[in-house]
């Protein structure tokens, strides 16, 4: 039996099988900047059905929208999900074409038939004495059966349908599995979002402060107090400031499109995030919990086992093309030269097929089977290897981001508290604008650190949940009361 994949499963097939190196290397930049536009997202191997959807319904006015808001509408409208739904169907359609040939086929074709035959035509002519012969012969007949055919044992076709009933199965776990991948790209994709606008804010923080040191250095300048370089140190901070402010609003409106386009959100549709940076502190797992719990749970491992057992039920099929098997068939109804004169006829007949030498067609069908067999052994071996990684990463990001937004606070403080005592400094002329502008860098990558930390700090926690295999249920777990 061969089963085939539609592009939207080679995508998601894809997308499980090179989760954890696309997800590592993303976790492992625990201080990313600000977000690139059309990054890929993690998990999904860039573009791919995951960073699309069919849109929805236009909300009038600006729509307030949640981390579960987004996820929700995600699980509805991404069109990796939505692809891996239909796959389900086309599964369950080449499961009924396999279980068709094990269950009878009735039909019933009744027909009337008048037909003239010219036999001068067929070069048929006759000539006798005293009798006249006709040229032509004119005939009719009637027919009416009902007919039945039936597959008593065929041990290939038994095989063939119970492959595709796994195959079936490993449609639904992959459509579980593609909502856990809806997750994972709505959670990024939405953490982005919030963190740029944090960015955002801080950028417009930071103009404000470049403003006053440069009226501040002005002033100190016209008074003579203070050298004219140092008004043109503090005009170029300023402007750096509001550059980098022009390109986070630039950065979050790119970014509000492309959580657009992943939940289906229809252009020009305006929104407002409502959860701003959220942290929670996370109660800890151990390795051997995460481990047994993912093993139990993670979709894309059971729809693997699954493809293995279709695997070795298609194997079965091929080796069974040697056996014999056996079938049924039978007709009733009636028949005659013309309806009126109709009587019952009918058939009935048992044939046991033996297959003796077809030209080594078994053994190429065996050795295809036995191919897919070891991938499929392969790729549940390298799944439950790459399982493994996915929940030990998780966890040493989770721990690691949690360290670091702690010590991001704390860096925050101490590098403000510095820019204050800087700039009373040079208000006193014991300094000049250097140290001033150097404590305001020091404030500027201190929020940038927080962001940034932060933003890890909850992807990691929604990648947990993924690796867990359950990322729905971890998302209203992990994220209580947003």
């Amino acid at each position: 039996m061969r089963l085939t994949f539609g592009p939207s499963r080679a995508c998601l097939l894809a997308g499980v099988l090179f989760y954890g190196a696309a997800t590592s290397l993303a976790q492992t930049q625990t201080l990313p900047g600000p977000s690139t536009p059309g990054e890929a997202i993690p998990g999904t191997l860039g573009v791919s059905p995951f960073a699309a959807s069919v849109p929805g319904k236009l909300v009038p006015g600006v729509m307030p929208l949640s981390l579960r808001d987004a996820i929700d509408r995600g699980l509805k409208q991404n069109l990796g999900a939505l692809l891996s739904n239909a796959d389900i169907r086309s599964a369950r359609g080449q499961r009924w074409e396999q279980l068709s040939a094990l269950l009878p086929h009735v039909t019933a074709a009744p027909y009337v038939d008048v037909s003239q035959i010219n036999l001068k035509e067929l070069g048929l002519s006759f000539t006798f004495p005293g009798i006249k012969i006709p040229s032509s012969i004119r005939f009719s007949y009637f027919d009416a059966r009902a007919n039945v055919d039936q597959s008593l044992f065929n041990w290939k076709l038994i095989n063939n349908e119970r492959a595709a009933g796994q195959a079936l199965k490993s449609a639904e776990y992959s459509y579980k599995d593609a909502r856990d991948l809806v997750v994972l790209a709505v959670g990024y994709t939405y953490l982005q979002a919030i963190a740029d606008e944090a960015r955002i804010e801080t950028a417009e923080a930071q103009v404000k402060t470049a403003q006053a040191l440069f009226d501040q250095a002005t002033d100190q300048v016209n008074a003579g107090t203070s050298p004219a370089i140092d008004g043109l140190r503090a005009k170029v901070e300023l402007q750096t400031r509001q550059q980098q402010l022009i390109q986070a609003k630039n950065t979050f409106a790119i970014q509000k499109l492309t959580v657009a386009r992943v939940i289906g959100l229809l252009p020009g549709q305006e929104v407002e995030f409502t959860d701003k940076s959220p942290y929670q502190p996370f109660e800890g797992i151990t390795v051997d919990e995460a481990l047994k719990r993912a093993y139990g749970t993670r979709s894309d491992y059971q729809a693997a086992m699954t493809d293995l057992r279709a695997a070795e039920f298609s194997r079965k099929a091929a080796v069974a093309g040697y056996l014999p098997s056996l079938s049924f068939n039978a007709d009733y109804g009636a028949g005659a030269a013309h309806p009126s004169t109709a009587t019952q006829v009918f058939d009935v007949r048992g044939t046991l097929l033996i297959p003796i030498f077809q030209g080594g067609s078994v053994h190429g069908d065996i050795l295809q089977a036995d191919a897919r067999l070891e991938q499929s052994r392969e790729r549940l071996d390298n799944l439950r290897a790459q399982i493994d990684s996915d929940v030990r990463t998780a966890l040493l990001n989770l721990q690691s981001s949690a360290d670091l937004v702690n010590v991001a606070r704390s860096n925050i403080d101490l590098a403000e508290q510095t820019l204050t005592q800087s700039r009373d400094r040079f208000a006193a002329g014991v300094t000049d604008t250097v140290e001033v502008v150097q404590s305001q860098e020091a404030v500027a990558r201190a929020h940038e650190q927080y962001i940034s930390s932060l933003y890890s700090y909850n992807f990691a926690k929604i990648s947990l949940a993924r690796a867990l295999g359950a990322a729905e249920e971890g998302v209203k777990e992990y994220f209580k009361g947003k």
